[in-house]
């Protein structure tokens, strides 16, 4: 018996065959062009490959939807990357045939992340993976891609690129296990979002051989290979007894003691709703509308959102459904709302702030809003992004009840609101907390850029002080405080928000089974003393309960 150690995703455990991930393709040759073929006919052929390998990722995104369609559509963007192409188009010129040109673009661009470290590495591989489908096409032969098996099976690789893990065979694939990769890497962000537990980050993953049997279980972040008779039995009694609570009759969330914990989905276009509702979710916490917004030259008008809208509400009546208002700049911007001329966006006029900089937008919207409030049965409700302390609470309430809308809230992402949240209860009617851009903020550390990756950890106890100030704000108020940021996913961080005072935990809807499972083994006194144990640590994490 062998024991690997990486990162876990997912609770799962799994027990099945290995199959490694086939080997790329073979590295173009570094010889001169042929003489009789130009160097416009050269790039014009790249052009052509470029051109389809993006048109085949959008492709894949509107087929696999949720988190993966965000994912491909990044990787789609690297096709039609314009700086990319110049230096293809260099290499070309230089005497390069265009599958050497790629292959040195895209190397070098690919070292330049991996330079970079932490989050910005891990987007190397989908680099890398687009430079082999261009490739590819370039020879007139298939991509490479996750192997066809008879039979279910744990696929293996250095990592996998998001084309591949988006498009699974969920039927056939048991678990993933990668050398490389970490938390933040696509592989892991999809397997979270596809509910298939994986281990990444695990020297000698690739070395497992074909058809070997290993034991991955993802909460531990281990991978046993040539496991004993007795680890097998374990580990087959430990699956059955998570599936068994994952198969449990669907029910409303709720700590051991009984105490409610609405568990709610976080979606981002109306057909998301559909594996909401069969996932059991209570309601939507947070419906992104910026799907509406991004790639257009102008904003959508009314009669399109409220249409947008109207079939969301309608897959809910009678439930709650939170919907945020478009939230722009930083890394999302739009080019009828955003400034390109801020030196630090993220810092600069987004959500809430760039709204009221175009307030029609936003009347537009909440005008939108009210009418499919109105001629659906949902309950609705409406909140504000990037709110920073009560006056700006205040202009969204009025603005927002002033069409009609009846439950109007806040989203915490900025530090301030926390020391100020007694102020903004006074206004706002409840108050949902983005995690992954309030520990942005707690921590000065941009959630996109690697060198500071190990500071973006909800865990730490710095957010979860500023989660439990509000929390006892919204206790003090009489109203509601939700988490919907990537921490409310995490089960065990989810029994330590629940102790801190949230309210109701919102996430991708695959998660909701495993955060149901695991809010029913405490009971409200014990993710209390959960909390505190957190709140005390000195280093953010899961050991700190321990």
């Amino acid at each position: 018996m062998t024991v690997l150690e990486g990162i876990g995703v997912g609770r799962g455990v799994v027990v099945g065959p290995v199959l490694q991930m086939p080997e790329p393709l073979t590295e173009p040759v570094n010889e001169p062009r042929d003489s009789g073929i130009t160097a416009e006919t050269e790039y014009n052929d790249v052009l052509s490959a470029l051109k389809d390998v993006g048109n085949e990722l959008n492709a894949r995104a509107a087929r696999a939807g949720g988190a993966a369609e965000e994912v491909l559509k990044a990787s789609a963007l690297m096709a039609q990357d314009p700086a990319l192409a110049k230096s293809i188009r260099d290499l070309i010129d230089a005497g390069k045939t265009g599958e050497r040109a790629v292959f040195e673009a895209f190397a070098s661009f690919r070292s330049m992340l991996e330079s970079l470290g932490g989050y910005m590495a891990e987007r190397a591989t989908d680099l890398g993976d687009v430079s082999q489908r261009v490739i590819a096409k370039l020879r007139g032969v298939p991509a490479p891609g996750v192997p066809v098996s008879d039979v279910p099976f744990v696929l293996a690789a250095v990592d996998l690129a998001p084309a591949d893990t988006a498009t699974l065979d969920l039927e056939k694939t048991l678990a993933l296990i990668t050398s490389s990769g970490g938390p933040t890497s696509h592989t892991a962000i999809l397997a979270r979002s596809l509910g298939i537990p994986a281990v990444v980050g695990v020297p000698g993953a690739t070395q497992i051989p074909d058809g070997a049997t290993v034991i991955v279980d993802a909460r531990a972040g281990a991978v046993t290979a040539d496991p004993t008779t007795e680890e097998l039995s374990a580990a087959q009694a430990k699956a059955a007894k998570l599936a068994a609570i994952a198969n449990q009759p669907i029910a409303p969330g709720a700590l051991a003691d009984g105490h409610p914990v609405p568990l709610l989905a976080n979606v981002g276009k109306p057909e998301d709703a559909a594996a909401a509702v069969e996932a059991g979710a209570e309601g939507i916490g947070l419906f992104r509308t910026e799907f509406l917004f991004l790639n257009s030259e102008s904003a959508p008008t009314v009669d399109q959102q409220r249409a947008a809208y109207a079939q969301l509400l309608e897959a809910f009546p009678g439930k709650k459904v939170v919907v945020r208002v478009l939230d722009a700049g930083a890394d999302k911007p739009l080019a009828f709302l955003s400034s390109d001329d801020e030196e630090n966006p993220a810092l600069g006029v987004r959500g809430i702030r760039a709204l009221r900089a175009h307030e029609d937008i936003l009347r537009t919207q909440l005008q939108a809003l009210a009418e499919a409030d109105a001629q659906t049965h949902a309950d609705l409700w409406v909140m504000a992004p990037m709110v920073a302390d009560a006056s700006e609470a205040k202009y969204f309430h009025e603005i927002a009840t002033g069409y009609g809308l009846k439950t109007v809230g806040a989203m915490a992402e900025v530090p301030s609101i926390a020391l100020v949240a007694d102020q903004v209860f006074e206004y706002a009617d409840f108050v949902s907390i983005g995690t992954n851009d309030l520990t942005q903020y707690t921590m000065a550390a941009d959630r996109l850029l690697g060198a500071v990756g190990s500071y973006q950890n909800p865990w730490h106890p710095a957010v979860l002080r500023l989660i439990k100030m509000i929390a006892d704000a919204g206790k003090a108020a009489g109203k509601a405080v939700g988490v919907c940021g990537e921490a409310a996913a995490d089960p065990d961080l989810a029994v330590v928000l629940v102790g801190l005072g949230v309210t109701t935990l919102s996430m991708s809807s695959r998660s909701i089974a495993d955060v149901r499972a695991e809010l029913a083994q405490h009971t409200l006194e014990e993710a209390q003393a959960l909390a505190a144990k957190a709140l005390a640590a000195y280093a953010p994490g899961k050991d700190s309960l321990d």
